[in-house]
């Protein structure tokens, strides 16, 4: 993905939808795209079992499928939801970080920064059903949307919990996790890597609401009825003046944060932790 300023970037009142209208569906390997022109409403659901990693494939197709709504007039709003059991999404693929070109992890760190610019910045009402665990990487898919609602199942987590494996959660993972939760709960969670149950999840509010999982399509209706109610323009110039300053600060730094990925990820102890990690999972399955 080239580096440039994503689209969704620019101050949302001067944003052009232009483009032909979607048919109800479109899909790729990774991502299936559904959208309701009756409502304005897609749904954006992950199907790259068996965790929904985000590899460079999926956040390239997870980009493209983004853009697609956010040029169709007829889309004013998406939902992002698993088709995988169990998982909403694993967060980054640790293969492409362990054993590869120093270009390589550039080209994923440059996918991995544009997946979140194009999120957190995007025009249309965005709501995270998060049905199935969800750390790291996942986690900071749901925290880049407007809302977040979770399944009301004790077995699912959230969280940024990098630490435990030995990585440094980026400052622009961090800023997206302190304008949720607030500095003292991001900063005591991101020192300790935690993963939280659903429930917990909700008290420290990193989720807006549980929700049993057969009611969460229904919810996830309700809430989206609910933003698109307000006028457009004013929630779009809203959410860029809340959005604006942390989008500005990656903006700014965008090339020194892919050098320290690179410089991170290289190192031999770094890469030992992966291999470590890798090993671990394999003995899992």
């Amino acid at each position: 993905l080239p580096a440039r300023v994503p689209p969704g970037w620019l101050p949302l009142c001067q944003r052009q939808r232009p483009g032909p209208r979607l048919s109800r569906a479109f899909s790729n390997n990774k991502i299936q795209v559904e959208l309701d022109e009756s409502s304005g409403v897609a749904t954006m659901q992950f199907k790259s079992p068996p965790v929904n990693s985000l590899s460079l494939d999926f956040l390239t197709e997870f980009c493209i499928s983004l853009e697609k709504l956010e040029n169709n007039r007829a889309c004013r709003g998406v939902i992002l939801t698993s088709a995988v059991p169990k998982i909403f999404s694993a967060g980054l693929d640790i293969t492409e970080m362990c054993g590869k070109s120093t270009e390589h992890y550039a080209e994923f760190w440059r996918a991995v920064q544009e997946t979140w610019l194009r999120l957190y910045s995007s025009n249309m009402v965005t709501v995270a059903v998060i049905n199935g665990s969800s750390p790291a990487g996942g986690c900071l898919l749901a925290l880049s949307c407007d809302y977040r609602i979770m399944a009301d199942n004790p077995k699912f987590s959230i969280g940024l919990n990098e630490a435990q494996l030995g990585i440094v959660a980026p400052f622009w993972f961090k800023d997206t996790f302190v304008n949720t939760l607030g500095h003292r709960v991001a900063e005591r969670s991101l020192q300790l890597g935690s993963l939280y149950p659903a429930s917990e999840a909700h008290k420290i509010g990193l989720v807006d609401e549980l929700v049993p999982e057969e009611k969460l399509q229904e919810k996830a209706a309700a809430i989206m009825a609910q933003w698109l109610a307000v006028p457009d323009h004013a929630r779009q110039l809203t959410k860029s003046m809340m959005r604006k300053p942390v989008l500005d600060r990656l903006v700014a730094h965008r090339e020194e944060d892919i050098q320290n990925f690179i410089s991170f990820v290289s190192k031999e102890s770094i890469q030992k932790s992966l291999r470590m990690y890798m090993e671990m999972l394999k003995k899992k399955k």
